[in-house]
């Protein structure tokens, strides 16, 4: 009888602290294609972006997806935000981040790669130089290269760019460079115009489309740098064009990706539906970025700049 009574007890005990386990976040009203939902996006991506809610609200006038453009670092801190649905940086989650979050939402959040950016090197139009090494920008970065450009990023730290300079490009050297931080990336574009002696480091996606105005405007007022690059039998420098980013002949690339704290089918799933199929994936081949889930065509051809 005791025994019956101690089982009854653990079973009791068990189902209470199951139950006490919930989600922290809460499955709201809104379904795949309805609803209003707020996302954080890194800032630099805000053109491609933009242009995506555009159409995927176009065509579902009953979604709303407010985003917030603000630092990477910020973004990844909104994982924990209860208003924030979804995410998009140029990086996915470690599998320690995972449980973290699995622990503390207790759901794992989904992420995954969507399309392929490349960080771009701007100069002022009066500029002597135009073709560089990858060897170059580290050098300047460190402190150790000849060269007298001020590096100008959107922000000294917690951005996407920086944080890609810093790791992909210094390797855990310190920054010792004379490095100025623009309030954002249209930011870089201005200063970089109006000072000879600056270099700037953006994402492809502000200056890539050549069928943007606002992006003509931008290219009135600055030049794209050519890299060398490191793949090629050759010494070619490149330009960060759609081609040399699939082939990787442009050593400045990066990925683009979604994490998504969501576990039921709401809008937030709607929204990645869209990104990772064929109209999203196209936006972004046309937004001269890279996609990840469609095959990008390449042609040979002669461009004349």
């Amino acid at each position: 009888m005791n025994r019956i009574i101690i089982y009854s007890l653990f079973f009791i005990l068990a189902a209470c602290s199951s139950k006490d386990k919930k989600p922290k976040f809460i499955a709201g009203d809104d379904t795949l294609t309805t609803g209003t939902i707020h996302i954080s996006v890194d800032e630099t991506f805000a053109p491609i972006i933009d242009s995506q809610l555009k159409v995927f609200i176009s065509q579902h006038p009953d979604a709303h997806i407010i985003p917030h453009y603000k630092p990477e670092a910020d973004c990844i801190k909104d994982l924990l935000n209860d208003s924030i649905r979804m995410v998009i940086v140029t990086r996915g989650l470690s599998e320690e981040e995972v449980d973290f979050y699995k622990d503390t939402l207790q759901f794992p959040p989904v992420h995954g790669r969507i399309a392929s950016d490349a960080v771009a090197v701007i100069t002022n139009n009066h500029a002597k130089d135009s073709l560089f090494s990858v060897s170059d920008i580290r050098g300047m970065l460190n402190g150790t290269s000849g060269y007298k450009y001020e590096l100008v990023m959107d922000g000294l730290k917690a951005t996407s760019t920086v944080r890609y300079m810093m790791d992909s490009v210094l390797r855990g050297q310190p920054m010792k460079g004379k490095v100025i931080g623009a309030n954002n990336s249209e930011g870089v574009i201005e200063y970089v115009s109006t000072h000879p002696q600056a270099l700037g480091f953006i994402g492809v996606s502000w200056i890539g489309n050549h069928e943007d105005p606002a992006q003509l405007s931008f290219l009135k007022k600055v030049k794209i740098a050519a890299l060398q690059c490191g793949r090629c039998p050759d010494e070619v420098y490149v330009k960060p064009y759609q081609a040399n980013m699939a082939l990787k002949r442009y050593p400045l690339n990066r990925g683009l990706y979604y994490i998504l704290k969501e576990n039921y089918a709401g809008l937030g799933k709607g929204f990645v539906n869209f990104l990772t199929h064929e109209k999203g994936q196209l936006i972004f081949r046309r937004g001269y970025l890279v996609p990840d889930r469609m095959a990008l065509q390449i042609r040979k051809a002669n461009v004349s700049e």
